[in-house]
């Protein structure tokens, strides 16, 4: 069990590296409300950091649903801060690796799914074009980011026929005719 003295001593650490002096440690430690809220400022704020021991760090919080949402944050930035699907596989990589300390397991395969979903979409800003297991493997969530944002038409194309759902297809076909 992950005792108070460890969670305190953790936050001070991360919060005193991200420069957070508004952020009381006892409120914190007692509300995962407060250390989910000061988690996303620390991330905001760990730039191009080493993923790895903030993640070891968030993987660690005694609330499960806030551990795996800030690591989940953690994998959103890092896709945020990098252009490069290779430097992010890289990056990524060392985060799965702590994340597969979560619990409940079924949070494990979450994350895991969200750098899949990042590994596309990286690709695909890099001209890259899935096939449709490529596109099928990615989760609701990444094809309609894809459906919203991409300027590919052979992607929006793509979307448009084999997108998983009916939104989906008819965001895509939408961009795609008015492109």
């Amino acid at each position: 069990m992950y005792e108070v003295t460890t969670l305190r001593a953790d936050l001070t650490v991360l919060f005193e590296a991200a420069g957070l002096t508004d952020v009381e440690v006892d409120a914190a430690v007692a509300d995962e409300r407060v250390r989910s809220a000061a988690y996303r400022r620390v991330i905001s704020a760990s730039g191009r950091a080493d993923p790895r021991e903030l993640a070891a760090v968030l993987v660690r919080d005694p609330e499960p649903l806030t551990a795996k949402t800030a690591v989940v944050d953690l994998v959103d930035h890092v896709a945020g801060e990098t252009a490069d699907p290779a430097e992010f596989r890289r990056r990524a990589a060392e985060i799965v690796e702590e994340a597969d300390r979560l619990v409940p397991v079924k949070d494990r395969e979450f994350v895991r799914q969200r750098v899949r979903d990042w590994e596309l979409w990286l690709e695909t800003e890099n001209g890259r074009v899935p096939d449709v297991a490529g596109l099928a493997s990615s989760s609701d969530w990444m094809q309609r980011r894809l459906a919203d944002f991409s300027a590919s038409p052979q992607l929006l194309a793509l979307l448009a026929e084999h997108g998983r759902t009916r939104k989906i297809r008819n965001t895509a076909a939408n961009r795609a005719s008015s492109q």
